[in-house]
């Protein structure tokens, strides 16, 4: 991802503060989402995921790479698209591990079903209401009674 305009910075920032959000993949199966915690977001952009080697999704990525992710907070909207790759690295996986997967893979980073999906973003999307919940809501109500649109920031982002 490269881009000079502060954009990129700026979308890659608001990923760090939303750890949750929807996984997009567009196999033989056709398209469908899911949610997937973000493990880390790396400065070049890339996405890194722990899921499970036999999952549909998994599957899905392997069948057809394209993928879509969606994120969101209470001031922030992020809408991602890359291509996807199931990573098996024992080391970055150990690396990356946390009690929040061995919800599902009780096994542990060694459990023979756990594996790695990297995303490499593309391009990208956001919206962002700058100064948490109270400017949102000043920025409602301003635009209830000046009949301006709501205020955010938005930027794109390109490869």
């Amino acid at each position: 991802m490269a881009d000079d305009t502060g954009d990129e910075k700026l979308l890659l920032e608001l990923l760090e503060d939303i750890p949750i959000g929807m996984l997009t993949t567009f196999g033989p199966d056709g398209p469908r989402s899911i949610p997937m915690a973000r493990q880390q977001v790396e400065p070049t952009a890339e996405l890194w995921f722990i899921t499970t080697r036999d999952s549909a999704h998994t599957r899905a990525v392997q069948a057809e790479p394209r993928v879509s992710l969606t994120f969101s907070s209470r001031e922030s909207w992020v809408a991602v698209y890359g291509t996807a790759a199931v990573v098996d690295d024992g080391d970055r996986l150990a690396e990356l591990w946390n009690t929040f997967a061995e919800a599902w893979l009780p096994g542990g980073p060694e459990d023979p079903n756990a594996v790695l999906l990297r995303v490499d973003v593309h391009s990208g999307e956001y919206w962002d209401s700058p100064g948490g919940r109270i400017a949102t809501l000043l920025s409602f109500a301003k635009a209830k009674l000046t009949g301006d649109t709501y205020d955010s920031d938005h930027g794109r982002v390109d490869v």
